[in-house]
């Protein structure tokens, strides 16, 4: 079924080489793929010396508070539709999304494709009330062509848009991707190049993709899930975040908890503490960033699940986890109190809801037909 549904690369995505081959744009690695292969993701293919990419299908949907992505600083409480397609460029070991991310990689990984148009995820997410759609589960970038023809109709419906990525992109693709984007979340995984090729890639792509998203003027926010004896030493915290400070102050950092998954299980992995994370939230802090957030661990962390005003201290976001449970800013995004202007990508009026009076998602339309090569 897969097989089936591709369609060519854009090609600003890729280049023609000799003997056939091509490279591809659509991430950091970059791949020169030989006539008949794909490249690293396992998802854009070379056929005929002609790139082919996935379309048409989503391996899941689903309707949840836009805090969950996370976003915290773009239309707080409002409801976010994810949908994601097959494949990654990395392989992390510890990956929670690893049953769509790794299907093409690891045989333990199902997830039956569901056939969609862009048409079909834009009208159910309309369905569900959502104001955001968001590509996200696998890794977005590797489908770019798909989630901008969602993207396409999803502003045509006056929907915002996002990405949940890895980061590890190019300027051909983030510049192919900045029209229909309006947020855009990074998960910084570790500052040690040594880390990153671990998990299959390099630092150098993503640490450059964060400093352009940023220029491009789209909402960013950066989330490293914080796990021990990986990337929770000290001396790491405070070089990821003064790198963060160092192109702005203003870009939230989430760190949030690590539990044991996938591949990472067992042999003496533990868990992240609250300890853990509040120690990273003030290395955070003492490197300039403002905006810090302390995440997994709903009630546990104090104050680092709240936005507060960077310069008077006024809790302007009271949160539980992902549940809003007081909203005071402006709606032009200030503090009530001195008029400090928060940055992020804030509504007119607070359209969300309080977590006593929680928002239920309408059940899902049945839209799709569920296709698998088994019965």
């Amino acid at each position: 079924m897969l097989d089936l549904k591709v369609r060519e690369a854009d090609p600003s995505l890729y280049e023609k080489l000799d003997n056939h081959r091509v490279r591809c744009f659509s991430c950091g690695h970059c791949c020169p793929i030989p006539e008949g292969q794909a490249g690293v993701c396992k998802v854009r293919f070379n056929r005929g010396g002609t790139l082919y990419v996935p379309w048409g299908y989503t391996a899941g949907m689903q309707c949840d508070p836009i805090e969950k992505k996370p976003f915290f600083h773009a239309h707080p409480g409002a409801l976010a539709y994810s949908f994601g397609m097959l494949g990654c460029d990395l392989h992390c070991g510890y990956c929670q999304n690893w049953v769509t991310s790794q299907a093409l990689r690891d045989p333990n990984a199902i997830s039956p494709p569901i056939e969609a148009s862009p048409e079909d995820l834009v009208r159910d997410a309309l369905d569900q009330g959502a104001k955001v759609l968001v590509s996200t589960y696998n890794e977005p970038l590797i489908t770019s062509e798909w989630a901008v023809a969602v993207f396409k109709q999803a502003r045509a419906a006056g929907l915002l848009t996002g990405f949940v990525s890895n980061g590890n992109g190019t300027p051909q693709v983030l510049e192919y991707l900045a029209p229909w984007l309006d947020l855009y979340k990074v998960d910084l995984k570790s500052f040690d190049d040594r880390h990153y090729h671990e998990l299959g890639g390099r630092i150098g792509p993503i640490l450059d993709s964060i400093r352009r998203i940023h220029n491009m003027g789209l909402w960013l926010e950066i989330v490293t899930l914080l796990i021990p004896g990986f990337n929770d030493s000290r001396d790491e915290l405070r070089r990821l975040t003064e790198f963060l400070a160092g192109i702005s102050s203003d870009i939230p950092w989430h760190v949030t908890a690590f539990h044991a998954d996938y591949k990472m299980q067992g042999d003496g992995q533990r868990d992240t503490t609250p300890d853990d994370l509040l120690q990273a939230a003030e290395i955070g802090r003492a490197a300039g960033l403002r905006y810090i957030y302390a995440g997994n661990l709903p009630g546990m962390v104090g104050p680092w699940e709240d936005t507060r005003c960077p310069q008077c201290s006024e809790t302007l976001i009271r949160r539980y986890g992902y549940l809003i449970q007081d909203y005071r800013l402006t709606p032009e995004g200030r503090c009530p109190r001195c008029a400090c202007q928060i940055p992020g990508r804030w509504a007119a009026h607070f359209d969300g809801q309080i977590a006593d009076r929680p928002f239920h998602p309408h059940k899902r339309a049945r839209l799709f037909t569920i296709t698998s090569r088994h019965p």
